[in-house]
């Protein structure tokens, strides 16, 4: 099996922190973080963090290069969006593949005019004041052209207020005021296949500009919306823009983003791995995606916490690169399988081990764990031996789940998703 070494970096922001949470159990991928030496939460989240300078010191793309060279880096995510612009503008001179969208996209959408431009013929997208506001035209909304969150952001009500909130903003946008509900749409694109994912989510309590409290939604024309930036911007892989509702109740453009955003783990845990699949688009992997059709919500307070509607009396779990991963115990396997002899929910080992798996189990500790074990080899399959219609079957393998799934119609979970359960 392939195994990719790959790279986030800055890592110790909300973006490169999802990132983690995304990859750091897939056996496909062995990972690395990166950032500045001041402090973040980074060296604690990711188990190989290295410090880089960041893109706007001088020296930044010799280090980043060298440490790609020393690490054999695959791959990197830059999970900031001024990390985005500056990798992708350099990735002919990074020895390892930058996972963004092209240098003329990523510029495109670091800049807030530039996007509504280059949209506003496609999508409604906000009233920009170019000359003074009329006195009817407030409140407005004051906003720097290349910004994040919502540093620098201010209503203004008066043209007094709005002389100073632009006088210290290099490049300020005066636009309509929208005062409806703010949504984020997740996004997944195929070079090959097109537009293969928008999800809606709604931003119901923000911080610093990010979400940190959100649940899926279903807007209407949304899918719309996010082909139509599809196509103009050429996105691919993992993407994401944001709405706003205007006075008259339309949905208007905030912004467009080619990178991974922060709260992508409400549709992560349902079934996107936005950076595995990421991964796996430049690969040009086939791609197809399963998703649990749950109403869950997402509030963030220094971790991430799921309301869900998943009952269950059985758990079917697997043995190889799902319990044991890269030869240790998977701590959040381990934890949902004692959670659920904690609840009463009865576990079952469901495995293809073609090794003695009696010696496997005594060398992990996992003797004697387990309702009942069921040994099967490689020509039957997991879905015949699933008798519970209110299971739950966790196993690494697309194939597996797809199958139970499809012959079932039980949930069916990875190591990434384990998350929602615990």
């Amino acid at each position: 099996m392939k195994v990719r070494n790959v790279l986030v970096f800055p890592a110790g922001t909300e973006i490169g922190l999802e990132i983690n949470e995304a990859l750091r159990h897939c056996k496909e991928v062995k990972l690395f973080g990166a950032g500045v030496s001041a402090s973040s939460h980074a060296p604690f989240a990711f188990e190989r963090f290295y410090h880089l300078p960041s893109v706007y010191e001088p020296d930044w793309l010799t280090k980043l290069s060298d440490l790609c060279r020393q690490l054999t880096i695959d791959y990197i995510f830059p999970a900031h969006d001024d990390a985005v612009v500056a990798l992708a503008s350099e990735r002919q001179h990074i020895p390892a593949v930058v996972l963004t969208a092209s240098v003329r996209t990523c510029i495109a959408t670091r800049s807030k005019r530039t996007t509504y431009n280059a949209l506003r013929h496609e999508i409604r997208v906000p009233k920009i004041f170019e000359s003074t506001p009329l006195a009817s035209d407030y409140p407005l909304f004051v906003k720097p052209d290349r910004g994040q969150g919502s540093q620098g952001a201010t209503l203004v009500r008066s043209a007094a207020e709005l002389a100073v909130a632009t006088a210290p903003l290099p490049e300020p946008l005066v636009c309509e005021y929208l005062p409806g509900d703010e949504y984020t749409v997740d996004c997944f694109s195929d070079r090959e296949q097109g537009l293969l994912f928008s999800g809606a989510r709604v931003r119901q309590r923000m911080r610093n500009g990010i979400s940190v409290n959100t649940a899926p939604v279903v807007l209407q024309g949304v899918e719309t919306i996010a082909r139509k930036i599809h196509d103009t911007l050429q996105m691919h892989g993992a993407w994401f823009f944001q709405l706003k509702r205007a006075a008259n109740g339309d949905l208007a453009l905030l912004e467009v983003a080619p990178r991974i955003a922060g709260s992508m783990s409400v549709h992560r845990v349902l079934g996107v791995n936005f950076p595995l699949l990421t991964i796996f688009e430049y690969e040009r992997e086939p791609i197809r995606l399963l998703l649990n059709r749950d109403r869950i919500e997402l509030d963030r307070a220094l971790r991430n916490r799921y309301r869900h509607p998943i009952c269950f009396s059985t758990l079917y779990i697997d043995l190889d690169d799902t319990l044991i991963l890269n030869e240790q115990i998977n701590l959040d396997a381990i934890r949902l399988v004692f959670q659920c002899m904690n609840q009463g929910i009865k576990v079952k080992l469901l495995t293809r081990h073609a090794g003695d798996l009696a010696s496997t189990l005594h060398r992990f500790r996992l003797a004697g764990l387990f309702d009942e074990v069921i040994h099967i080899n490689g020509k039957v399959r997991k879905c015949d031996q699933i008798a519970e219609s209110d299971a739950i079957f966790v196993d690494d393998s697309f194939v597996e789940r797809w199958e139970v799934h499809h012959e079932l119609g039980i949930r069916t979970f990875d190591c990434s998703m384990i998350e929602l359960l615990l």
